[in-house]
């Protein structure tokens, strides 16, 4: 018996919504992952784009453990010189909510080619109310 290859003809996505309110961040981040990947099915390819759709509401009560909000820095370069510049987790959460999830599920897929495909099946809501109703999203198991 030989093992079934995915092709991109025979895959079949599916929509899966995710509650992220009181959920800590990096457990909630590598599930998130795994799905974007394909992991979670039985017919998993490694080298094709096989993963599902993910969207997540109440983005901005995620949970962060420890002194993380405080702690936690994130970093951008303007690419000039003295362009650095540094945000707590707190700051980034205030002003844009979606850039915590982003940011590390983006950090927990692989760094491949792939990886902007999958992250635009990524959809994040701030606040409990998403606009992918129409797309009938089931309850992620396992989050």
């Amino acid at each position: 018996m030989q093992t079934p290859m995915l092709t991109p003809a025979t895959i079949r996505r599916s929509w899966h919504l995710v509650d992220a309110e009181g959920k800590t961040l990096g457990r909630l981040a590598t599930r998130i992952a795994g799905v974007l990947q394909g992991k979670h099915r039985p017919d998993y390819t490694p080298n094709q784009d096989s993963g599902d759709f993910v969207v997540v509401v109440n983005a901005e009560k995620v949970h962060l453990t420890g002194n993380k909000w405080a702690g936690k820095i994130y970093y951008r370069h303007s690419q000039y010189p003295g362009g650095l510049r540094e945000r707590t987790a707190a700051q980034v959460r205030d002003a844009h909510p979606t850039r915590i999830i982003e940011a590390a599920v983006r950090g927990m897929l692989p760094g491949n080619r792939l990886r902007a495909r999958r992250l635009k099946r990524l959809r994040i809501f701030a606040g409990p109310s998403h606009e992918h109703a129409s797309q009938q999203p089931k309850p992620l198991k396992g989050v």
